[in-house]
């Protein structure tokens, strides 16, 4: 019924509230044996106050102990009118001489036995002789109280300690508290059982289904979900465990997808060379500069192809070197831009900057010479021609923005976030045609966090995509004292808005 944890949480919650349980008891039935006994003793001291005064006038009245000696019920009478008036609401001051003749009559007997039974009560004389009372008790049992006549002892009354004066009815009621505490107990304590019984199941059977499912999963099975249950701690911890699941299903599937498409993308231009190399061996094509020119670009297309994936594997396992220093972006950015506006011309493109000058950041020149290069390349590979580049640098706060945006064909924005998947495509047969290993923006986004910055696609006006790259401005103080209006801008053209690119590009030759 139960798995190993459940019975430890069983028998952890079943102990804490037995333990639990009896402390409460103990301590309840001590405090009721307390409060009940000290009640005793206040009423007791209260009764014995009112006795000792009423035996000292009784005893100043008669000159002696002789009106008790000689008549037993004048004891009785004693104990009657002295004590009575502790159980009578309001009670009288103190009964008077009167009452205290011989044969004045007997108790009533609707008193409690405890008050007038003569053991529980002795009266010695001024020599500790026993007058009266004391029957079958012993001098260790009884407490005593010295009575004065104007300052001189006349006797002693002996009393019983509160312990033992409680009566058959006083024990009575002390034991029906005592067994409704301990019912009381009994009730919460069998709660605690079928509370513990039913939490330890819950409990358990949650833990156990999610000790199958990662099992499952470090035995390779990514396809068992668990259920959520609520909003709590395990329904969170079930939720990631099946996070966990979908993660690795994708990247299972990912890494078999890529390695296929990696095999694809070695394999075409392999094929290229064998076929030339076959050819020109069985003299179908002469060996001249252009057979030979064709086979250096399919090595170029393998050789670009190898360090593209020994850059991400770099990236994948941080050991890129990037050695960062401060860089004028602004300048640098100019510089490779101004440097590809003939190479772009040639592809039907034409470049517009707006680059605002002194901004700087911590960047590696020749690592952001390559995210230039591949964005380049990414966005002649896969804008129409005739097409257009606007790239715009500008500072925001403290944040230094690119906004790099081409022409159309755009991205819809449901597939934008996969843009830097590696070697994905969204329609093969175009980079196919374009001939890109489909690595240039998964390359772009590992420069992009190698330098702490952030990159994300837009829509952009001119029917394209834009990328807007983030970086952190470098000593923003002296950046603010830069004046924005005096700030030289590298503008060739009236063109909007943001820009970038979609898929994958490689370095423009």
């Amino acid at each position: 019924m139960f798995s190993r944890l459940g019975l430890k949480l069983f028998g952890a919650i079943l102990l804490v509230n037995v333990l639990l349980g009896a402390l409460i008891f103990f301590a309840a039935a001590r405090s009721i044996d307390d409060d009940f006994l000290g009640y005793l003793r206040r009423t007791q001291e209260a009764r014995i106050d009112t006795l000792s005064e009423t035996l000292e006038e009784g005893y100043a009245r008669h000159g002696s102990w002789d009106w008790l000696s000689e008549d037993r019920t004048a004891w009785r009478d004693v104990l009657r009118l002295a004590l009575m008036p502790r159980l009578q609401d309001p009670p009288p001051k103190r009964p008077p001489p009167e009452h205290f003749q011989k044969g004045s009559g007997r108790p009533p007997s609707d008193l409690p036995p405890a008050m007038l039974d003569p053991r529980q009560f002795v009266l010695l004389d001024a020599r500790e002789q026993i007058i009266i009372g004391g029957f079958h008790t012993t001098r260790d049992e009884m407490r005593y109280r010295v009575l004065t006549l104007e300052g001189t002892p006349i006797g002693q009354l002996g009393y019983r300690a509160p312990d033992g004066m409680i009566s058959s009815i006083d024990q009575i009621f002390l034991h029906r508290q005592l067994r409704n505490l301990g019912i009381i107990t009994g009730a919460m304590l069998l709660t605690s059982l079928l509370l513990a019984s039913g939490l330890a199941w819950w409990l358990g059977r949650r833990i156990r289904d999610m000790a199958l499912a990662t099992r499952a999963i470090a035995h390779g099975d990514y396809t068992l979900r668990l259920r959520g249950r609520g909003s709590d701690e395990l329904s969170r911890l079930s939720n990631d465990i099946n996070a966990l699941a979908r993660g690795l299903e994708q990247n299972r599937q990912s890494r078999q997808q890529w390695v296929a498409d990696i095999a694809h993308e070695l394999r075409t231009p392999l094929a290229i060379l064998r076929g030339e190399i076959e050819a020109m061996q069985d003299g179908v094509r002469a060996m001249d500069d252009r057979s030979l020119q064709s086979l250096a670009q399919e090595v170029a297309h393998l050789n670009r192809l190898i360090e593209d994936l020994r850059l991400l594997a770099q990236s994948d396992a941080h050991t890129l070197e990037a050695p960062l220093e401060r860089l004028d972006l602004s300048a640098h950015l100019n510089q490779q831009l101004e440097e590809s506006r003939e190479w772009l011309a040639e592809k039907g493109i034409t470049l517009t900057l707006n680059i605002t000058a002194g901004l700087f950041i911590q960047g590696a020149p020749h690592r952001l010479r390559q995210l230039w290069h591949n964005l380049l390349s990414n966005t002649q590979a896969y804008t129409d021609t005739p097409g257009r580049l606007h790239v715009t640098l500008e500072r925001q706060d403290q944040e230094v923005v690119v906004h790099w945006e081409d022409s159309a064909p755009g991205v819809a924005p449901a597939e934008q976030h996969r843009l830097t998947e590696r070697l994905f495509r969204l329609e093969s047969s175009r980079s196919r045609r374009h001939g890109g290993s489909g690595l240039g923006l998964s390359i772009a986004s590992a420069l992009i966090r190698l330098h702490g910055a952030r990159m994300t696609p837009q829509n952009t006006v001119l029917g394209g995509l834009c990328w807007r790259i983030v970086f952190t401005l470098d000593n923003p103080r002296q950046q603010a004292a830069t004046d924005p209006q005096t700030s030289a801008s590298h503008q060739t053209s009236a063109n909007h808005q943001t820009s970038a690119n979609h898929h994958h590009g490689e370095t423009p030759p």
